[in-house]
């Protein structure tokens, strides 16, 4: 999960909070020691710590109440609403006016992950029905324009490049006049550092030149607290209209690369959130905070869902909240959430579950699935659909005929049941200290 130790930390300090008889000035001063040591971790900057932390506790010991909301309630929707300060509030959409073709010049230090995230970009809006194109500008660092194309042949996104120019503005005319019918046309530029003084007037001549829509900086999420460094010498050089964070997924750092917002100003408007050109997220700091504090991202999961194109008919729906569901059922889902992402990413659009079960149990199911798929392909369907048919001769059979072990396909049945489980559980369960009724209604002031 993206900055998993930070939203982890975060959650076992509000966890405590709920469990206190009562929360006083201790209380609140503890919690805001815990997210300030979070928060420092995830290397976002001091005084932006302070100044978060500062929020917290002064929102929190606010002696008003909204109506019908306790205080552990109040203090927990305070962290949330700071948190989400912090990362700019609102999203800012991508916006393409019909008709208009929108220009998008992407830069960033070298080694930053621009040429990935212009492909990543490409396929993010051409699954929204648009059609982009793609400039490589980059003259600078040797095979850019074949990585380039070789990323782009996946989406079968047209690219245009001339490496053996040498001229960034001349490239990039050439290719604005070559994509004049295209939606979008994004410009992979050089990597330059702020100390770079001739990359920096090449990246302001090229900006003068093309006129770009936006200019997009790509800021590596791995970098710590020099992100807001190169955001600001970036920004001074050519005004930087949104952000977007790549290698985002799992880093202990990523906070101060979400720092580079305060930093200039401008918002983040995508996160990369693992290596697949799919792996390519809005950045909407509302549904940010709410998996990041284990509060989950419905609207998040229900639109990887639709992506997807996962359709559950509402009988087999309920069927399987029930728990009766077959082996059958289960192999169509495995199959359904192949086209979804990692396992655990999704986990942490459900309330409650991303920090709630076992990691060991977690990393079994992403692993053992596509070998589960197979010794599912090996049963026969009458196995399928009732698996207590499965003798021990039986189980023979399959193991052989799927390559695995009887032990293997005895661990699958052992998980299926605990599915059918689990299931019937997530039907009724109360979350723990996101109940149902309660936090929802304090989130909506």
């Amino acid at each position: 999960m993206v900055l998993e130790r930070l939203g982890s930390s975060i959650y076992d300090a509000l966890k405590r909070v709920f469990k206190a008889p009562v929360v006083d000035e201790a209380v609140v001063k503890e919690l805001v020691r815990e997210i300030q040591r979070a928060l420092l971790q995830a290397d976002v900057n001091v005084q932006l710590v302070l100044k978060i932390s500062k929020r917290i506790e002064e929102h929190a010991l606010s002696a008003e109440l909204p109506p019908g909301i306790s205080r552990k309630e109040h203090v927990v929707k305070v962290v949330y609403t700071e948190i989400t300060r912090f990362l700019g509030e609102k999203a800012v959409p991508f916006k393409i006016e019909p008709g208009k073709r929108r220009i998008v010049m992407l830069v960033g230090i070298q080694g930053s992950g621009k040429t990935t995230a212009s492909a990543k970009l490409a396929q993010y809006l051409r699954k929204r029905g648009l059609k982009p194109a793609l400039i490589c500008v980059d003259t600078f660092r040797p095979g850019a324009f074949d990585q380039l194309k070789q990323l782009a042949s996946q989406t079968s996104t047209p690219v245009y490049g001339s490496p053996e120019s040498g001229d960034p503005t001349k490239i990039a005319l050439n290719g604005l006049q070559e994509f004049q019918s295209n939606d979008v046309v994004i410009i992979d530029t050089s990597g330059r550092h702020k100390e770079e003084r001739a990359l920096i007037e090449e990246m302001k001549k090229l900006e003068r030149s093309i006129r770009p829509d936006e200019v997009m900086l790509v800021i590596d999420g791995t970098m710590g607290q020099q992100a807001a460094i190169q955001a600001r010498a970036f920004h001074e050089a050519t005004p930087i209209g949104s952000i977007l964070v790549a290698k985002l997924d799992g880093s202990a750092r990523g906070g101060g690369a979400l720092s580079a917002v305060a930093a200039i100003g401008a918002p983040i408007k995508f996160i990369g959130v693992g290596e697949k050109l799919t792996d390519l997220e809005t950045f909407i700091p509302s549904r940010f905070v709410g998996r990041l504090l284990g509060m989950g991202d419905l609207e998040g999961l229900i639109e990887r869902v639709r992506e997807a194109e996962i359709k559950i008919p509402e009988k087999k729906a309920r069927k399987i909240l029930s728990g009766k569901f077959t082996l059958t059922d289960m192999y169509e889902q495995f199959e359904a959430m192949k086209g979804m992402g990692p396992f655990k990413r999704l986990l942490t659009m459900l309330p409650g579950m991303s920090y709630n079960l076992p990691e060991d149990m977690v990393d079994m199911a992403q692993d053992r699935m596509e070998n589960w798929r197979v010794i599912i392909q090996s049963m026969t369907l009458q196995e399928r659909d009732n698996p207590k048919t499965l003798s021990s001769s039986r189980i023979r059979r399959v193991a052989r005929g799927s390559g695995t072990s009887e032990k293997e396909v005895k661990d699958l049945l052992n998980q299926y049941k605990n599915m059918r489980r689990l299931m019937k559980q997530l039907r009724r369960k109360k979350l723990p200290f996101f109940q149902r009724g309660k936090i929802p209604k304090a989130f909506s002031g």
